[in-house]
């Protein structure tokens, strides 16, 4: 049997990564908020991201197929019943939702790291349509966003 290649050491630096808008949510009047993200690390093992949400803006509860770790950077944010500013750190076990997120005034800078499958899955989809209209909010579409190769979806 071949000897498996060896592990590298990767590096990569954000300022040279595009920021992706992975969810956005808007009103009839124009008013549009995001979230954005800079993918830096995406494997079938493992992620690492930055993210920088607009003020207000609300992402549902929901989990993912890994643990993960989510570090508040700048500004602040409410996850579910706790408000988390800079400084704060938020892990989640597989399996695990949370949420809903709502970005604070400023908005809300992250650094995630997810250990394992990062594809996510939906919690309580009816209770954040109806936290979005008591805003006057909805989904909107996002940009298609550029997935890595290995996962073999273009959406």
């Amino acid at each position: 049997m071949p000897d498996a290649p060896a592990p590298e050491i990767r590096f990569r630096h954000a300022d040279e990564e595009e920021w992706q808008e992975v969810r956005v949510i808007g009103d009839d009047n124009g008013r549009r908020m995001a979230v954005r993200e800079k993918w830096l690390e995406f494997t079938p093992g493992s992620m690492t991201l930055l993210a920088s949400w607009d003020p207000g803006m609300i992402i549902r509860k929901h989990g993912h197929n890994s643990r993960q770790v989510i570090y508040v950077l700048k500004g602040s944010m409410r996850f579910g019943d706790v408000e988390c500013s800079a400084g704060m750190q938020i892990v989640l076990e597989q399996g695990m939702a949370g949420g809903p997120m709502i970005a604070g005034p400023e908005g809300v800078e992250l650094f995630e790291v997810f250990m394992g499958d990062a594809r996510s899955w939906s919690d309580d989809q009816a209770d954040y349509e109806a936290l979005l209209a008591e805003q006057g909010l909805r989904e909107l579409p996002h940009a298609k966003l550029r997935f890595p190769e290995w996962m073999n979806y273009h959406g």
